[in-house]
């Protein structure tokens, strides 16, 4: 077996490394490179979107894609660019801006990685005639049994495993993730050394292709239904004020709300038939309970073989929180999550991501998307009222 654990020497193995132009999926071309491995660097044109595509922390757009050229050119191996912007555009942006107006928090780096980059590029890494297609991410992958498993990588500041969860099985197998075990100073350390014009070069953010983070702006174009004003209502039912479209909110949000009150207020839910903001006090945001949708599970033991009481496990409702105690089960066809301490600020199209245990190194078991959040029975029963149907407050102008 090779360093990849594939069964050829490195000269006789293929290997298409998914090049952002970033430090990290440079240093992987880079050491693949130096291991006598047969690299090819594929580079995708996601988008063209202005200020987008030169701003610092951008990736696979404008200077990012001459970056990559440069580091293939460096390390003198074959670099393709590939355009891939209409299929970023159906897979990724379109869905991202139709979760705002449904009220939702998209995580579009995981209908990314989910559809082109680990569908898409993944393909086009076999008919290239590669072996595997390795990626710059933060995450572990190893042997388990006749497959590969995932596991949070060495530097658990860096640990992108919140964002790969639906990676499936197949995906899986052919993946490989070269910097899982190093930290990311090291990795900068390594760029240096081999010259690489990238080694000081920020890192990308998650939203790539929003122009100075305002994703508001990419909504509003994209689905102009999502900027009609609306009233901001209490959980009491009492309307304490408008705003200017849903999109520009997020559950848990407390600051930039608008209105004035005696007490603190926070997003609890964003009604978007009836485009209407409700807010109402924190402990309104307290979360114990989520039901989720397109799950990908990856354990050992089919869903549908799970006890009855289900099976004790860790999850992460934010990437940069740790993993907690959490028990997974099914009921009448659901995937529930009961998270043991709570959480707050809980929204749906959040990606609720499972976990083995919460030690450095762990499992990754998969996950799924919020579809629903159950609060505690004071919140869930004014929530329920405010959006019924009979609900006496006047809709958005």
């Amino acid at each position: 077996m090779n360093s990849l654990d594939l069964p050829k020497r490195p000269q006789d193995t293929r290997v298409v490394v998914a090049m952002s132009g970033g430090v990290d999926s440079s240093v992987v071309a880079g050491l693949l490179q130096r291991e006598g491995y047969q690299v090819i660097g594929v580079t995708l044109q996601l988008y063209d979107h202005g200020a987008a595509a030169h701003r610092a922390g951008s990736c696979c757009a404008g200077r990012d894609i001459d970056d990559a050229r440069r580091v293939a050119e460096t390390l003198g191996i074959p670099h393709y660019v590939l355009d891939y912007e209409q299929r970023f555009r159906e897979a990724v942006i379109d869905p991202f801006a139709a979760s705002y107006v449904a009220g939702e928090t998209p995580i579009p780096c995981v209908l990314c990685n989910q559809t082109v980059k680990f569908a898409d590029l993944l393909e086009t890494a076999r008919e290239l005639g590669a072996d595997a297609l390795a990626t710059g991410h933060y995450i572990r992958s190893r042997a388990n049994g006749a497959h590969r498993a995932l596991f949070r990588p060495l530097d658990a500041s860096r640990d992108q495993s919140y964002f790969l969860f639906a990676t499936t099985q197949e995906q899986i197998d052919f993946l490989r993730f070269p910097l899982g075990g190093m930290a990311k100073p090291d990795v900068r350390a390594v760029a240096e050394a081999m010259g690489l014009a990238v080694a000081d070069k920020p890192d990308s953010q998650d939203i790539c292709f929003v122009p100075q983070g305002r994703y508001s702006d990419i909504v509003a174009r994209l689905k102009p239904s999502a900027a009609l004003p609306g009233e901001i209502v209490h959980l009491d039912g009492r309307v304490l004020g408008r705003h200017d479209g849903i999109m520009h909110f997020t559950i848990g949000q407390r600051r930039g709300i608008g209105v004035a009150a005696a007490e603190a207020l926070y997003v609890v839910h964003l009604d978007s038939e009836r485009s209407r903001v409700i807010v109402g006090p924190r402990e309104a945001l307290d979360t114990r309970r989520v039901v989720l949708r397109d799950v990908n599970w990856l354990g050992d033991v089919a869903l549908a073989d799970l006890p009855e009481e289900g099976i004790d496990l860790y999850a992460k409702v934010r990437s940069t929180r740790p993993p907690r105690p959490a028990r997974l089960r099914r009921v009448a066809g659901d995937t529930v999550v009961d998270l043991a301490e709570g959480e707050a600020g809980v929204a749906p199209g959040q990606a609720c991501v499972l976990y083995s245990d919460d030690a450095d190194g762990s499992r990754v078991l998969g996950g799924g998307f919020i579809l629903r959040s159950q609060r505690g029975t004071e919140a869930e029963a004014m929530l329920a009222r405010l959006t019924s149907p009979r609900h006496a407050a006047s809709p958005a102008a």
